[in-house]
């Protein structure tokens, strides 16, 4: 399974639906796609929207066909999008697996358990790869909060008590 490594700050599932609506039912290309969500929601750029467009993807919320992209009509719950989540986004199993073993932890220390799960060629992109990682991981444990795999608890994240993901 291809895992996706984009991840858009965590605004709640109802973003989340607001995006995915936003997209045609029938085939469209990324730019119209891109346009739509931009227009249709409270996303602000192009950028942020090709970002969401990727995110819906990797919960199975959009799908690509050869004539583009198109909103998926399913309506998966949140447990469903919790682990869609920790299979279509790299590094969240990871990321998850770590809170379960060592949790609580802030996002800086979230960030180190799984800095080296990054593949080289990602650090060598960028200058700044530890800086966009980072940004990641946090963007990471808010969706895990939105979508109940972890708490908050004082500084940091853990998995939920009453069992979690």
């Amino acid at each position: 399974m291809v895992r996706y490594k984009v991840v858009p700050p965590a605004r709640g599932r109802e973003a989340l639906v607001a995006v995915r609506d936003a997209l045609p039912l029938v085939p469209g290309s990324v730019e119209d796609c891109c346009s739509r969500i931009r227009d249709g929601t409270d996303v602000p750029s192009r950028d942020a929207a090709r970002e969401w467009l990727t995110f819906c993807q990797a919960l199975g919320l959009a799908a690509e066909t050869d004539r583009g992209f198109h909103r998926v009509r399913e309506d998966p719950d949140t447990d469903e999008l919790a682990d869609r989540l920790l299979d279509g986004v790299f590094p969240a199993r990871e990321l998850h697996a770590v809170l379960a073993a060592e949790g609580p932890l802030d996002a800086d220390e979230a960030f180190v358990a799984v800095r080296d799960a990054v593949p080289r060629w990602e650090r060598s992109r960028s200058p700044d790869w530890e800086d966009d990682w980072r940004e990641r991981t946090g963007h990471l444990l808010g969706w895990f909060v939105a979508f109940g795999l972890v708490e908050r608890e004082g500084g940091g994240y853990r998995v939920r008590a009453e069992g979690g993901q």
